[in-house]
């Protein structure tokens, strides 16, 4: 049984190892990591907003810088080929994307612009982390309105 055991343990290596070097599973689990934390920093925002967590001043500037730092990365980098929702289950990329590259990528640095500057303009209190999640939520919903299956 042990011997049965190991061998099924060392067939399944390969299997990993392969997963590991698909560039598109790599790129989706890229793309899924990055928007976790969109959302959970939009989340704090935007329960600030709505009442449903008390404003911290620290916490929603703190969310904010998170934002605008991800907002540096070259997300459309990893809209790699083969990996629309057309390609891969797990992908929610309409193949869009593909056809239109500019817009997609002019929607992402729309949502820098609206980040910039977002850590301090949370600052002044409950009213301004409204108008900030409404600005960054504009510019999310601009891109997912053409470019996101719906879920």
């Amino acid at each position: 049984m042990r011997l049965i055991l190991t061998a099924a343990a060392l067939a399944a290596v390969p299997l990993a190892s392969l997963a590991q070097n698909d560039p598109v599973e790599q790129a989706i689990k890229a793309r899924h990591g990055f928007y976790q934390m969109l959302a959970i920093n939009m989340g704090t925002l935007s329960g600030m907003a709505k009442g449903d967590l008390d404003f911290d001043e620290a916490a929603a500037s703190r969310a904010a810088a998170n934002i605008e730092a991800l907002t540096h990365f070259d997300l459309p980098s990893l809209f790699i080929e083969g990996s629309s929702s057309a390609d891969a289950q797990n992908s929610a990329a309409r193949p869009d994307i593909w056809a239109n590259p500019e817009d997609f990528r002019a929607k992402f640095a729309n949502l820098g612009e609206a980040a910039t500057g977002a850590s301090d303009a949370v600052r002044g209190g409950v009213g301004d982390v409204g108008a900030v999640v409404q600005k960054l939520g504009g510019a999310c919903k601009a891109c997912h309105d053409n470019y996101r299956e719906k879920s």
